[in-house]
């Protein structure tokens, strides 16, 4: 059964709703179909260029808010696997309407959403539940030179994030804030 994609107020954002199949024996999902992304631009015919699975045990940990610099950005397919997060896409791109916006949702595997992240927007996460783990399909590979984000208690963004923050990386709490 093809996902639903689910519209955001940022341009390129979208949730894909996946309706997984379910049995005594277990469960099954489809996690991507390059087809059906392909339509609305945001995956196109790019391939996959990177997969990348992160673990994060404590709950209100906050990661990102990362994403890779022209030219080597790329764009993402973020699902959780287990535990719950609440995802978070972040519009970087100044020629954008919506720069300077953001767009969460909740990820679990109960409902078999993922968020896909167009390139020039922002991605990050803050754990729900204990030992959460995302899934991250990249249209390019990852360049250190390349890594840059916003810091995620920027105030022109004012994101509100469910919890409050537990930890967060030395890297993540050193990012800039939006130019303003």
């Amino acid at each position: 059964m093809p996902a639903e994609l689910r519209r955001t107020p940022i341009g390129g954002v979208f949730e894909l709703l996946a309706q997984p199949f379910a049995d005594h024996r277990g469960a099954f999902l489809n996690a991507f179909r390059a087809q059906e992304l392909a339509f609305i631009g945001s995956w196109g015919d790019r391939g996959i260029a990177q997969v990348n699975l992160s673990r994060t045990e404590a709950v209100g940990t906050i990661r990102g808010l990362h994403l890779q610099a022209e030219p080597h950005s790329e764009a993402k397919l973020v699902r959780c696997l287990r535990g719950r997060v609440w995802d978070v896409a972040v519009d970087l791109r100044h020629d954008s309407a919506s720069y300077g916006q953001w767009h969460a949702v909740e990820l679990s595997p109960d409902q078999g959403n993922a968020l896909l992240i167009p390139e020039g927007c922002g991605h990050g996460f803050q754990v729900l539940e204990l030992g959460s783990e995302l899934l991250y399909l990249h249209s390019g590979a990852w360049e250190p030179e390349a890594e840059t984000g916003v810091r995620w208690d920027d105030p022109q963004l004012a994101i509100a994030w469910p919890l409050s923050a537990t930890d967060l990386s030395d890297r993540d709490r050193n990012l800039p804030f939006l130019p303003v």
